[in-house]
Parts: structure tokens; C-alpha cells; sequence
């Protein structure tokens, strides 16, 4: 019997010696898992830190560079600005400075009407609107039957339909 108890215990201790061995395989295999795993982590923290910077310095470059366009499409009236100075301080004719400034002005206004949505806001003869007008002067005449811009101190605009800046107005209101 004791031959039998030591097989036995042989076989058990060998079924053991196996279980261990396999328990060890599978613990030695989830430790290269996890380490695989915070590896993996780290690289994916690190690509997401690392997309993080960059949408920050695109947003940085949008921002310091949105007005690029805009810029390049003022230098041309600049340019024009810069040669009726000249033309001015050669020639003394002010009817010619007068007449260069008007077409310049006129250039920058359709250049930001073409290309950038800006438009000009109509007030005189027309309703007084407290969201496109404000009122610098009140007057009463008889003759209106509703509030009516008179006269207009400062042009408004708009940008795509959004006021931008209100137009600075004289405003008659009928009489009580």
C-alpha cells in the first residue's frame, strides 16, 4: 500500500507541479498583457497629448491668420491711398486728391462688399429701426406719421445680414 499512496502522492504532486507550471504560463502571459497594455496607453496618451498641441497651435495660426485675406485684399486701395498723397504733393490740385480719395473709398467699400459680406445700412427716409439705427438727435415734425431718420451722422453696417456697427442718426417723430 505504501507503493500505491506513493504513486498517489507522485501523481498528485505531478498534477500540481503541472497546475502551477500552468497558473505561472498564465500569470507570466497576463503580466505581458498589462505591460503591453500601459505601453499601449502611454502611446495613445501621447498621440492625444500630441493632437491636443496641435489643434491648439491651428486654432492659434486660424486666429493669428484669419484676417490674411482680408488684409491682401486692402493693400491694393493702400497702394492707391499711398499714390494720391503722392499725386497730391506733386500737383497742389485738390479737386484731383478729393476725386482719388473718393474712388478709393469707393474700391475698399466694394471690396468688402464683394468678397466679405459688408453692406451698408440705408437710414434717411427710412423708419427709424432701434436695431440698425441709434438715435444721436429727436425732433418732432408734423408732418411724419411714424419716427423717420432725418439725417445720418455715421454710416451703419451690417456683415452677412448681422449688425455690425448702427447707424448714428436724426431722428423726426411725429408730433403729439
Amino acid at each position: 500500500m505504501s507503493k500505491k499512496k506513493e504513486e498517489v502522492k507522485k501523481e498528485v504532486t505531478e498534477e500540481l507541479v503541472e497546475d502551477v507550471q500552468s497558473i505561472e504560463d498564465e500569470l507570466a502571459d497576463a503580466r505581458q498583457e498589462i505591460a503591453a497594455l500601459k505601453e499601449e496607453n502611454l502611446r495613445d496618451r501621447a498621440d492625444l497629448e500630441n493632437w491636443r498641441k496641435r489643434m491648439l497651435r491651428d486654432k492659434e495660426d486660424s486666429i493669428r491668420f484669419a484676417n490674411e485675406r482680408l488684409i491682401a485684399d486692402l493693400l491694393g486701395p493702400l497702394d492707391d491711398f499711398e499714390r494720391a498723397i503722392e499725386a497730391a504733393e506733386e500737383a497742389q490740385d485738390f479737386s484731383k486728391v478729393h476725386d482719388g480719395v473718393v474712388l478709393v473709398s469707393e474700391q475698399i467699400y466694394s471690396t468688402l462688399q464683394k468678397n466679405w459680406g459688408l453692406e451698408r445700412i440705408e437710414a434717411v427716409g427710412k423708419e427709424f429701426d432701434p436695431n440698425e439705427h441709434e438715435a444721436y438727435q429727436v425732433v418732432e415734425d408734423e408732418n411724419l406719421e411714424h419716427e423717420t431718420v432725418l439725417e445720418e451722422y455715421v454710416t451703419g453696417y451690417k456683415l452677412h445680414g448681422r449688425v455690425l456697427r448702427p447707424s448714428k442718426v436724426k431722428v423726426g417723430r411725429p408730433a403729439i
